[in-house]
């Protein structure tokens, strides 16, 4: 006997393949922090990044340390600049990296598309905010707009500058 989906099995269905691809595209984050902080493993970063890879960085100048250390600029040792992110979260094939060294806060979006980085944005000392913009029913439009904000554990002690980042 065949057996017909129902729309409700579909919409489940379909559902599922979200949040897979979100698992995926924060294991490929994550999976290029852990080669970051193993040394010796550039080949194993420069294999995740795409070749035209996008990137955009708001903070001081002096700041920009993972793209120093994406390119090579910077080699990776104890005395640089560590990446070890608090938190990692995905939406879509956006993933968020937040964390902090010292008195210096944070907030990495990468983009992933099939298991490859094509985009990055470095804020350094910044506020973030994510919002979703995509067209949505007027019924849930309120509550699903701020997907993710910065949780730096010291914000009650500093003035940082603020941005929304909208997908």
């Amino acid at each position: 006997m065949e057996h017909i989906s129902t729309s409700f099995e579909i919409s489940e269905m379909e559902a599922c393949v979200p949040k897979k691809e979100e698992m995926l595209n924060k294991a490929t984050v994550e999976s290029l922090y852990k080669a970051l902080l193993g040394k010796g493993q550039m080949d194993t970063v420069a294999n995740m990044l795409a070749s035209d890879l996008e990137w955009w960085f708001h903070g001081p100048p002096q700041c920009q340390h993972m793209m120093r250390v994406l390119t090579g600029e910077t080699a990776l040792n104890n005395k640089g600049f560590q990446f070890e992110p608090r938190t990692v979260t995905a939406f879509g094939d956006c993933v968020i990296a937040e964390g902090w060294e010292g008195k210096a806060y944070w907030v990495h979006v990468w983009t992933v598309k099939n298991g490859l980085i094509t985009q990055f944005r470095e804020y350094f000392n910044t506020w973030l905010v994510v919002r979703d913009l995509r067209s949505q029913t007027w019924e849930n439009r309120l509550d699903n707009m701020t997907l993710w904000q910065s949780q730096p554990r010291d914000l009650y002690r500093r003035s940082l500058p603020g941005l929304v980042l909208a997908i």
